[in-house]
């Protein structure tokens, strides 16, 4: 007689985490759907090992950052809100002007709205690496290009 459960992924069992780079030049998906696909790949969704406890996903390197697609009037109407606990503390950042100062900073917010709001969740958009250019500093980990049409 076989077993009903499912199989369920522990720390013991997990193996090396890999490496993944995406150029942003050579891609032409919009901020929202590349976002929902890095959240799959850093979750782990991607695999068939996935366990909702447990951190499976990978680590994942973007490209050329600056060249990020949005939709429609995006560019110029995009905000984002957030709050620094002192009195009169509510800031707010455009997209043209993060664009310019820190792309990277752009991708973050996307992918992080995506994953749990867990500690299991800071931990996985720790995973990800935005770079302006095309040159990174993980070389040494020997990343693999991903093909985001297979996610």
């Amino acid at each position: 007689m076989t077993s009903s459960t499912s199989y369920m992924a522990k720390e013991a069992d997990l193996a090396t985490r890999k490496w993944w780079v995406i150029d942003l030049a050579k891609t032409d998906l919009t901020l929202g759907r590349l976002s929902t696909k890095l959240a799959k790949v850093l979750m782990g969704k991607h695999k068939p090992t996935f366990t909702p406890h447990i951190d499976t996903g990978d680590f994942v390197i973007v490209l050329n950052v600056d060249k990020v697609k949005v939709s429609g009037n995006k560019r110029e109407s995009m905000e984002w809100q957030y709050f620094t606990l002192y009195p009169s503390g509510q800031r707010v950042l455009k997209f043209s002007d993060l664009i310019k100062r820190d792309p990277g900073r752009i991708l973050r917010f996307a992918v992080k709205r995506m994953l749990p709001r867990t500690k299991l969740g800071r931990a996985q958009i720790n995973k990800l690496k935005a770079y302006k250019g095309t040159e990174h500093k993980h070389s040494a980990q020997k990343p693999e290009p991903l093909d985001l049409s297979k996610i």
